[in-house]
C-alpha cells in the first residue's frame, strides 16, 4: 500500500509548504514515485495544471520537487479570497462556488468526498503522499466538518508530524499547548514533531526539545535551522512580499493590491543582479526613482483598481509617466490599465462599469467563461521564445491591441502604447524564461545577468533536500510514512 505522511503546523506560515517540498526532493531523489497533497489551499497564487486546472502555486512547486507535472487532484479545494469575508471556492480544477466565509462551513461536510477522491487518485500512482495542512489543528473553533487538518488526517488514516516554528518565539508552547487543546483523538494522529527556522547554534535548543518530547510523549525528527537560500523558491503568501529585493541600477517598483494574485510572477525579476524589485506597501507612494511600474494580477480587479486610487498610486503613476519610467500590467493589472472595466453580471462584485486608469486604449469586459490554459508564444518586439499561462476571467479588446506584446501560436496577444511606455498581457509567468526575460530588460536600459531562474529554482530544491537530510530524520519519517500504510 501507498505510504503516506501529513505535516500540519503548530500555527500559519511557519513552513508547512516549504519542509514538503524539501521532503517530496528528497524521497524522489531516492527513486521513491512521490506525490504531494493538499486537502485545502487558501492563496490567490494558483498554478495552471497539465490537465486544465488550477491549484494553489504550492503545491504546483512540491509537483515539480518530485518530478512531475502538477495535477488538479494535489490540491482538490482551493480558496481564493475576492473580498474580506468572501472567497472562491474552487474544487479538484474547476470554479465551484462563491461563498461568504460564514457560509463556508456550511459546506465543507460536501466537500470530504472529492477531497478524499483526489487522495486516492493521487495514491494510486505513488508509492510516498506527502500531505500538507492548513492553518493549524489548534483552531478548534473550525474543527467542525474539517477536511484541511485532522478531519483530513483521520478520514484518510494518515499519521501526523506536527512542526511549530522558532524563529516567532514559543514554539514549546506552539507544540505543546496544540496538544493541551485538540480532541484527544486528534491528538493520538499525531506521531512526531519538528521544529522549524532555528537560527544559530540547534544544541542550545537541547533542553525544550527534551521538554517537549517528554511533556507530549512525541517523538521528534529533528530541529532545522533558518535556510537561508529559501528566495530562491517562489513565495506562497502575499504577506512574504515585503520590501526590496536586490541592489541593481535598474528599480522596479510593484504596488501590493490588497488581493494580489500570481506574484511568482515577479520572483525571476527578483533574481537579477541588475535589478532592484519594490514592493510598494498601501500608504506609501510609488518611488520617484522607478524605471518600470508593474501593476500586478488581482483576484478582484475593480475592487483593487478603487484600492489602488485610494493610495494615491494613480498619482504616482501618472507622474512615473512623465518622468519617462516605463509601465506594465500583468492581468488584473491589464485590465486596470484600460479606458474602462464593466462587469454587467456582477461576477466580481456589484454590476456595472466603472472607468480604467486610461493609459492604454482598450476595453475590459468580465464574462463568466475561466479561462485556463498554458501557452507558448514569441515576444514580438526581440523573438524571443516565451512560455506561460493565463488564469483568468475577463475579455480585453480595443484599438492597442492591434500592438500585441506577443505572438501565441499565432494569435495577438497584449496592447502596446503608441511609443511602447506602456504595455499589458494576460500572461502569467513569462519572465521564467530567461531569453525573453533578459532581452525586455535590455530593451528597458537594465543590465541583465546569465543566472537562468528555472536552473536556480532546481538548484534550491536540491540545496533544500540536503539542508534536511543533514538535520532532521527522514529515514525515521519514511518509517513512520511506511507504518502507516
Amino acid at each position: 500500500m501507498t505510504a503516506t505522511l501529513m505535516i500540519q503546523g503548530a500555527g500559519s506560515n511557519v513552513g508547512k509548504s516549504m519542509l514538503v517540498a524539501g521532503l517530496c526532493r528528497v524521497f524522489a531523489r531516492q527513486g521513491l514515485r512521490v506525490r504531494p497533497f493538499k486537502p485545502q489551499n487558501m492563496s490567490n497564487n494558483a498554478a495552471v495544471t497539465a490537465d486544465g486546472g488550477e491549484i494553489g502555486r504550492a503545491q504546483a512547486l512540491q509537483a515539480r520537487a518530485c518530478g512531475v507535472a502538477p495535477l488538479v487532484h494535489m490540491n482538490p479545494v482551493l480558496l481564493k479570497p475576492e473580498s474580506e469575508t468572501g472567497s472562491q471556492v474552487i474544487v479538484q480544477g474547476r470554479r465551484w462556488a462563491t461563498v461568504r466565509a460564514r457560509d463556508y462551513a456550511r459546506l465543507k461536510p460536501d466537500l470530504m468526498a472529492p477531497v478524499l477522491d483526489s487522495f486516492a487518485r493521487m495514491c494510486a500512482e505513488a508509492d510516498l503522499v506527502l500531505v500538507e495542512g492548513a492553518g493549524s489543528p489548534a483552531e478548534v473553533n473550525l474543527r467542525a466538518g474539517d477536511i484541511a487538518n485532522m478531519g483530513f488526517a483521520r478520514a484518510a488514516g494518515v499519521p501526523v508530524v506536527l512542526v511549530g516554528d522558532i524563529d516567532r518565539g514559543g514554539v514549546i508552547a506552539q507544540l505543546v499547548g496544540t496538544q493541551s487543546v485538540i480532541d484527544p483523538d486528534d491528538a493520538a494522529m499525531i506521531k512526531g514533531f519538528l521544529v522549524n527556522k532555528f537560527r544559530g547554534d540547534p544544541s542550545l535548543f537541547d533542553d525544550g526539545y527534551a521538554f517537549v518530547a517528554d511533556r507530549t510523549g512525541w517523538p521528534g525528527f529533528g530541529v532545522v535551522p533558518w535556510f537561508a537560500d529559501a528566495h530562491g523558491l517562489p513565495a506562497e503568501d502575499a504577506a512574504d512580499l515585503r520590501g526590496t529585493r536586490g541592489t541593481g541600477r535598474f528599480v522596479i517598483a510593484v504596488p501590493h493590491l490588497s488581493r494580489i494574485a500570481n506574484f511568482d510572477d515577479l520572483d525571476p525579476l527578483a533574481q537579477e543582479p541588475g535589478v532592484t524589485l519594490a514592493m510598494i506597501a498601501p500608504g506609501r507612494p510609488l518611488p520617484v526613482e522607478a524605471d518600470l511600474i508593474v501593476l500586478p494580477g488581482s483576484k478582484a480587479t475593480i475592487a483593487d483598481l478603487a484600492f489602488f486610487r485610494a493610495q494615491g498610486w494613480d498619482v504616482d503613476l501618472a507622474a512615473a509617466l512623465r518622468r519617462g519610467a516605463r509601465v506594465l500590467g500583468l492581468c488584473g493589472g491589464y485590465q486596470m490599465l484600460g479606458r474602462t472595466i464593466a462587469d454587467p453580471d456582477g461576477i466580481e462584485g456589484a454590476a456595472g462599469s466603472v472607468p480604467g486608469l486610461g493609459l492604454l486604449d482598450v476595453d475590459t469586459v468580465m464574462t463568466d467563461d475561466k479561462r485556463l490554459t498554458e501557452v507558448s508564444g514569441v515576444h514580438l518586439a526581440s523573438g524571443e521564445p516565451m512560455r506561460g499561462y493565463e488564469i483568468h476571467i475577463g475579455r480585453t479588446d480595443g484599438p492597442d491591441c492591434a500592438r500585441p506584446l506577443f505572438d501565441v501560436q499565432g494569435q495577438p496577444e497584449g496592447a502596446v502604447r503608441p511609443g511602447g511606455q506602456v504595455m499589458g498581457s494576460y500572461l502569467h509567468g513569462m519572465f521564467a524564461a530567461d531569453g525573453f526575460r533578459r532581452a525586455f530588460l535590455a530593451g528597458l536600459g537594465a543590465t541583465p545577468g546569465n543566472a537562468g531562474y528555472d536552473a536556480t529554482v532546481e538548484a534550491t530544491l536540491d540545496a533544500l533536500a540536503d539542508h534536511l537530510e543533514r538535520h532532521i530524520d527522514c529515514a525515521g519519517l519514511l518509517a513512520l510514512a511506511r507504518a502507516g500504510a
